[in-house]
């Protein structure tokens, strides 16, 4: 499997698992944790030396990135809406990137 299927497929699970709580805390501090794409990424850039590592466009247009640092020591999470506004969903530490097998979806394996 390719390196970008099987990093799609770690975004695509930790926006599942993380979804609720980067919902609650969105809400809760929406306007200290929003502004424009750019500026967030360059925050992120400057202050943690994270970079995108994974992509993932949500159904209603939004678009979800996973940045970390090369190492993966921090990690962050945002979540930019169509207007370019781009707001914290998760942060932490300890990122690892899964291999994603194909064997692990199929239920008769």
């Amino acid at each position: 499997m390719s390196k970008p299927t099987w990093i799609l497929a770690t975004t695509i699970a930790a926006v599942v698992l993380l979804g609720p709580l980067g919902a609650l805390a969105q809400t809760q501090t929406q306007a200290q944790q929003c502004d424009q794409r750019a500026k967030v990424l360059g925050h992120l850039a400057q202050k943690y030396h994270e970079a995108p590592i994974a992509v993932g466009v949500t159904s209603s247009g939004g678009i979800v990135e996973v940045l970390t640092t090369g190492d993966g020591e921090t990690w962050t999470i945002i979540l930019s809406d169509p207007n370019g506004t781009s707001c914290l969903i998760a942060a932490g530490e300890g990122w690892r990137n899964l291999r994603f097998d194909d064997h692990a979806l199929d239920p008769q394996v």
